[in-house]
């Protein structure tokens, strides 16, 4: 689904008191396409309103299979082509004659590019600040007394050469797309004035002027542009993967010092006797537009995702490769640490406050981490006490996403393996894992190998393994960490209201165990009661 703000409309009205008409349009979003056509037939009324449905369903359908190493362009042409060619040879086998014939004109875009192309004498107009523009080329005869009669159009020969364009569209553009039927009563004026009403107060407009008896089929499409994707605009930047980065490499000033990964795509850089860190798009991102998809994303997020839990990140606007830069994070990750010590309980509140506020600043994206784990989570000294940053901006997906396959095994929630969303209540999983490793050194329900069917069996207590956790502390965790996520937090504000309070913890009780062992003292309170019944029975008895 594209994420532009785009807001479209269309409408069509047939010629004086018609039933049906010669026109036909369609306007859908496939995948980061917005796509718009209009279609006017010609010729007899039967074939030429089959020839515009025709040649309208059969670009939309191409568009959603095009083989993705296509470009735009290629794209419109070739299909464009093909069809003129299939309703050229049909006409000449059932009519021997061009019937099938239709104009055609075609918008789409992608990120901040218009594309468009247009055969016959059907319009493409832009309006920018007020003024409105013709992009479209009218294939018609210009000579006298030859009015209305076409060049080209879709199906009237064996050849067609679409007049192709290209443009950038700019926030609070309007785009529109008509037949002839339109322009030809109303004036340009006009059609400026009205355009930011839409489609249906255009043609309404035009047939009023007409007295409602419109005297040719009237069409049109708007377009209007209330943001632009910036992951496209990204996307389509002409930038260089190198396939090779080697020490001593100097990139837009970036020289190369140190590979911080093994895959040899994030690098500690100088530049101007300052450090950086780079990280550069996959090299399979070369040939595979969705590995290309999500870096973009990732590099996007790390731009606009502003806030201290997260390292600093640019994207250089004069960059000639595919990188973007991060500030260097002094320290070791959390993982490394664990591996010498377990986190102190100050600290691991600390770590469970940042871990849950970051995530309610993510749900202002509507995005969640998707890898919350020691391994991404940067622990360094700041006047005596630990700071801790959240690092990967690539596993960041959309709240409630299905399709993501972020996250690490054993810090997933058990719902994920078997299909379910990601949300808050998987984040809280992942984050109560991380945190009864911070302070253990262990994982609750074991470690989980990739693409192994786990078992969720009892979690040892945390107080067990480390005598200096509280036990509201220890509720908390295993809240967060429960296997039944109706019993688990749902919320981050929730689980950060009760580390906020520690005197309303309510204790935690696992219910898959024997009482004597949930709760020994209410246990053994319970039993006192039910022995001095017991003796409170019998007295009168004894007596």
């Amino acid at each position: 689904m594209s994420k532009q703000r785009i807001k479209t409309s269309g409408f069509s009205l047939v010629k004086g008191k018609e039933l049906k008409g010669d026109d036909y349009f369609d306007v859908k979003v496939i995948g980061n396409l917005t796509i718009a056509i209009v279609c006017d037939g010609v010729g007899s009324a039967d074939e030429g309103a089959e020839a515009a449905r025709r040649v309208t369903k059969y670009l939309m359908s191409n568009f959603k299979n095009r083989p993705t190493t296509w470009s735009i362009e290629k794209s419109i042409k070739t299909f464009t082509k093909s069809i003129n060619s299939i309703l050229y040879e049909e006409s000449m086998v059932n009519y021997e004659r061009p019937e099938l014939v239709t104009t055609l004109t075609i918008v789409i875009i992608e990120g901040d590019r218009l594309y468009g192309a247009n055969v016959g004498d059907s319009r493409i107009y832009l309006q920018r600040n007020g003024i409105i523009s013709q992009l479209s080329h009218d294939h018609i005869v210009e000579e006298k007394g030859y009015d209305g009669v076409l060049t080209q159009a879709i199906g009237i020969d064996k050849e067609v050469s679409p007049y192709y364009f290209e443009n950038i569209v700019n926030e609070k553009d309007k785009i529109l797309l008509c037949s002839d039927g339109l322009y030809t009563v109303i004036d340009d004026e006009k059609l400026s004035e009205g355009i930011g009403n839409g489609a249906h107060f255009i043609i309404k407009q035009a047939s009023k002027l007409m007295e409602d008896n419109l005297p040719d089929d009237t069409t049109a499409v708007v377009i209007d542009i209330l943001g632009i994707d910036q992951v496209d605009k990204l996307k389509q930047q002409k930038l260089i993967i190198p396939e090779k980065l080697e020490v001593g490499m100097v990139i837009d000033g970036y020289k190369l010092e140190k590979s911080l990964i093994q895959n040899m795509r994030t690098w500690l850089c100088s530049n101007r006797g300052k450090n950086y860190v780079l990280k550069f798009a996959p090299i399979e991102a070369i040939d595979d537009h969705n590995i290309l998809d999500l870096y973009v994303k990732e590099a996007w997020n790390s731009k606009r995702l502003k806030a201290g839990f997260f390292p600093k990140a640019v994207i250089p606007k004069n960059r000639t490769h595919r990188y973007y830069v991060m500030q260097v994070v002094n320290g070791v990750d959390l993982k490394t640490y664990l591996k010498k010590r377990h986190l102190s309980v100050d600290d691991t509140i600390h770590l469970a406050k940042m871990l849950l506020k970051m995530s309610q600043f993510l749900l202002k994206f509507d995005l969640v981490h998707g890898d919350i784990k020691p391994e991404n989570i940067m622990i360094s000294e700041r006047d005596g006490k630990h700071v801790f940053k959240v690092i990967d901006f690539g596993s960041m997906t959309e709240l409630y996403s299905i399709n993501s396959t972020a996250g690490t095994p054993s810090y997933l929630a058990p719902e994920r393996f078997t299909g379910s969303s990601i949300n808050e209540s998987s984040e809280i999983f992942s984050i109560g894992v991380t945190l009864y490793e911070a302070l253990t050194q262990k994982f609750p329900y074991g470690e989980i190998e990739p693409f192994q069917q786990p078992t969720f069996k009892t979690a040892v207590s945390t107080t067990k393994l480390n005598k200096n956790i509280p036990d509201w502390l220890n509720s908390i965790i295993f809240r967060s960490i429960e296997v039944n996520n109706d019993k688990r937090y749902r919320n981050y504000s929730e689980m950060l209201f009760e580390i906020n309070n520690p005197n309303k913890v309510k204790p935690y009780f696992d219910s898959t165990k024997a009482l004597i062992e949930r709760n020994p003292e209410l246990f053994y309170k319970i039993g006192f009661i039910i022995e001095f019944i017991i003796i409170l029975a019998i007295l009168p008895m004894i007596g």
